[in-house]
């Protein structure tokens, strides 16, 4: 609908407003002088009853007269004249009395004249020309306050005939200011024949609406967006050339060569709907109600697949996450990590470290992270049921992770790896169940598994998976860097931060290097899980390839692994100049005295070393990998796209100091930039503000209008995906076939020990079937 047809129905429905509130306000006069009418017969009758009481009085008083005058004989007697006056008063009020007590008094004109010509009369006969002049002006001070009345009662007989009759009305229907009026509205109205000329959609705009719907299952199917886009635009080139045509014809200006073929497609449909007047309030398979919180507070809960004491990407970036989410206090933020029974713990944890209670372990993790930040941080830790899988090396989720959720608590989740939380998921869809799920992107397991055996065929039935799931599952996803998979509703943004501790340390560095003092006394090292796929494989290439050219480099190695042997042998095998060492915190005093960190890794997505490294103010050389992207802006991050360039860089950071880090880059490191960005490119800010403004409204007692939707395929298309991933994931032949582990549809019985859980046969008890 334009602009102008708008217009036109808001002044067709202001003038039948106010023809409305004529009609009523006429009513309303009516009523009114109907109530006037009778409290004026009331005052009447009261009056008439006053002059009632008044005769009476003189009645008395003429009565009592004569005992009144027969007084002793040395008092001199009254004079004749006032005895003769309250005789020939007395008529006179008589038929003052009779004439105000009449009942028809007020209404005949006939009596009202005689009663004038008597008083006319009376005063030319002079009796008692003093006392009666004062009668006779309150008798005509009595006449002048009824007279109005008395017209004021006969207008009113007469309004009141003809408003039964309908003749005030038929006037006011007939007069010329209202027929123009009238003109003028049906001029500006828009008529109901004008929304029925909305033509009705053709068979190319149909398929070309179905195509466009149909993008999220074709783009499953592997067909891409663009031939999608292609097609659309082919079915409506030719409605779009009748468009601009009409356009130009008309002097028009709304449609353009350079408008977009979707958006005008959406516009065609919407306006289709609305002259049908439908209205559309949700898709299939989506909760109409959804929780709220009910302290006024919006909670927050942050999934993760890893915990403490394990020092991975996916244990330490949530945990933080959490603590600086809680710091602002607008929010409830709850953690939920993995719980492992102890035989997977001592497969997991390092240094032979083990809870027997979750109680132990969240101890352990405020400890960690109390020794890390310079604020309480009030967030609550929760456990659900995993299983470490040694063949993925990573924790599965046991049973429906979402139920570790209260319902009262299920607003806001945030899936740290929505890929791997979900890949066997069977339980309740998150976004069901939570107003709104982001996903965070952390690894890039399609180049892990291309490094195993028939990895390209694994990666491409990953790749579809993790499609499915992330598609099914999250509102949104945010991926660190674009070294991921280009997941469905995704974009690139770096979340994450640097723990508070290496920003100090790059400060007492800076600070030193002022003072004249050395800050670095070691060359370079590298630090990192010693698996393969953290780069170790790279690294070893790179030192063997330029042997000769990097002539007396020595670079220390930190790290624990299950490819730990393999690596040193290769290593030793080539006779590198490697010194291995037992992985420690980046964080140790040990390592603050090296100046030059190195990562050739290009499976990582984001690495954390790597940011910690140039927080500490040191040289840091990396790959020209999408993985580097943000670090590129800092002046000591060197990158390399060759290996001739990697020896390079290597010298010049040996042979040069690396520069302090500004204000601003120190800000871009930090957890409360890292935080800021998430809330914006997550839309948990605009999500946040708008939840405020719905609450403002509620109570300010404004009600909040539905608009207008489309039916939307791509919920119906992520509904029927998710409920087809519920049925497969219900499979325990499928489950297995596809690489979980047995028994990890549902908890097992030591985990209800550890977490006081109920059986799943209770939990989820199962009839007949």
């Amino acid at each position: 609908m334009s602009a102008s047809e708008e217009r036109q129905a808001s002044s067709s429905v202001a003038a039948e407003m106010a023809l409305s509130f004529i009609s009523k306000g006429w009513s309303s006069v009516r009523d009114s002088a109907d109530a006037d009418i009778r409290l004026m017969r009331a005052r009447a009758s009261s009056f008439k009853n006053l002059a009632n009481s008044f005769d009476r009085e003189i009645e008395n008083f003429l009565n009592s007269a004569p005992a009144a005058f027969a007084v002793p004989a040395i008092r001199a007697s009254p004079p004749p004249t006032e005895i003769d006056f309250v005789k020939r008063l007395q008529p006179k009020i008589s038929e003052f009395r009779r004439a105000y007590s009449s009942p028809e008094f007020g209404r005949k004109e006939e009596e009202e004249e005689e009663e004038e010509e008597e008083r006319v009369r009376v005063r030319e006969e002079g009796e008692v020309e003093g006392v009666w002049v004062g009668l006779e002006g309150e008798e005509d001070r009595i006449q002048k306050e009824w007279e109005p009345i008395r017209v004021l009662k006969t207008r009113l007989k007469e309004f009141e005939r003809k408003s039964s009759s309908s003749e005030i009305f038929g006037n006011f229907k007939n007069n010329e200011l209202v027929e123009k009026v009238k003109s003028y509205l049906k001029s500006i109205r828009m008529e109901p024949q004008e929304t029925k000329e909305v033509p009705p959609l053709d068979v190319p705009e149909l398929f070309a609406y179905w195509i466009k719907q149909s993008g999220p299952l074709l783009d499953q199917l592997g067909i891409k967006r663009d031939i999608c886009d292609k097609i659309v635009e082919g079915f409506c080139s030719k409605r779009r050339d009748q468009l601009l045509l009409r356009s130009l014809q008309t002097g028009e200006t709304s449609i353009s060569e350079n408008d977009n073929v979707n958006d005008e497609l959406d516009l065609r449909i919407a306006s289709v709907l609305r002259s049908t007047g439908h209205c559309y309030d949700g898709g299939m398979w989506t909760d109409s109600v959804k929780n709220n919180s009910s302290d006024g507070k919006r909670n927050v809960a942050i999934v993760t697949t890893a915990s403490l004491p394990w020092m991975t990407g996916t244990a330490v970036n949530p945990l933080f996450r959490a603590a600086y989410l809680a710091k602002s206090a607008k929010q409830n933020v709850t953690l939920l990590v993995p719980w492992l029974c102890k035989s997977d713990q001592e497969l997991v944890y390092p240094n032979n470290l083990t809870f027997s209670t979750p109680e132990e372990q969240e101890s352990y993790i405020r400890k960690w992270l109390e020794e890390r930040l310079d604020f309480k941080a009030d967030f609550k830790i929760s456990f659900y049921p995993g299983k470490f899988s040694k063949a993925r090396r990573s924790i599965i989720p046991a049973g429906d992770t979402s139920q570790f959720i209260s319902s009262k608590e299920a607003d806001i989740a945030i899936l740290e790896e929505p890929e791997h939380l979900n890949w066997y998921h069977h339980g309740k869809r998150w976004t069901d169940k939570f107003n709104h799920v982001v996903g965070i992107v952390h690894t890039n397991y399609l180049e892990y598994i291309k490094r195993e055996k028939n990895g390209a065929i694994q990666a491409f039935l990953v790749k579809h998976i993790n499609n499915w799931v992330t598609r099914a599952y999250c509102n949104k996803v945010l991926r660190l860097s674009a070294a991921t998979q280009d997941l469905p509703k995704s974009v690139v943004c770096n979340v994450h931060g640097v723990n508070p501790k290496f920003l100090k340390i790059g400060e007492r560095v800076a600070q030193q290097r002022e003072s004249g003092q050395q800050s670095f006394s070691k060359g370079a090292y590298f630090l990192g899980k010693m698996v393969w796929a953290k780069g170790y494989r790279e690294l070893i290439d790179l030192l063997d390839k330029h042997k000769k050219d990097l002539d007396g480099f020595k670079l220390d190695v930190y790290g624990n692994g299950e490819d730990a042997n393999e690596v040193q042998s290769a290593a030793k095998k080539l006779n590198l100049n490697l010194n291995f060492l037992k992985g420690r915190d980046h964080a140790d005093d040990s390592l603050h005295v090296y100046k030059v960190f190195i990562n050739p890794s290009v499976s990582d997505v984001l690495c954390t070393a790597t940011a910690e490294a140039l927080a500490m103010g040191k040289f840091v050389i990396c790959a020209d990998h999408p993985s580097n992207e943000f670090f590129r802006s800092f002046p000591n991050c060197l990158t390399y796209k060759s290996s001739e360039d990697f020896v390079a860089r290597v010298k010049e950071a040996l042979a040069s100091d690396p520069q302090p880090l500004t204000p601003e880059q120190r800000y871009n490191l930090s957890w409360e930039a890292a935080t800021q960005r998430f809330m914006e490119f997550s839309d948990l800010e605009k999500i946040l503000t708008n939840s405020l403004e719905i609450e403002n409204s509620s109570r300010a007692g404004k009600k909040i209008a539905k608009s207008v939707s489309l039916p939307s395929l791509t919920e119906m298309v992520d509904g029927s995906l998710a409920f087809a991933h519920y049925c497969l994931t219900g499979n325990e032949i499928l489950r297995l076939s596809t690489g979980a582990i047995p028994g990890t549809r549902d908890y097992n019985k030591q985990h209800c020990e550890d977490l006081h859980l109920l059986p799943p046969q209770v939990e989820n008890p199962i009839y007949g079937w």
